[in-house]
């Protein structure tokens, strides 16, 4: 698991939640700093974007040690 913060470091975010690797890259591909910081906490509107939501059904079914490499969508 990695440490993801809700809001970006760059953006003075210190709150952090565990994600597992492939799901952290997918949100960092699809969501630029600006966008993570106006979400925040915020999990459904993470879900709201196409490819994201797409992502984590196709993810959903996968062992927890799977992993993949993830392309931006935006």
């Amino acid at each position: 698991m990695q440490q993801h913060h809700t809001v970006p470091k760059s953006k003075k975010g210190r709150t952090t939640v565990s994600v597992h690797p492939i799901c952290h890259r997918a949100i960092h591909a699809n969501f630029t700093n600006a966008e993570l910081a106006r979400i925040g906490e915020d999990r459904a509107a993470l879900l709201e974007r196409d490819a994201l939501r797409k992502f984590a059904e196709w993810v959903a079914d996968k062992p927890p040690d799977f992993h993949a490499p993830t392309r931006s969508r935006r």
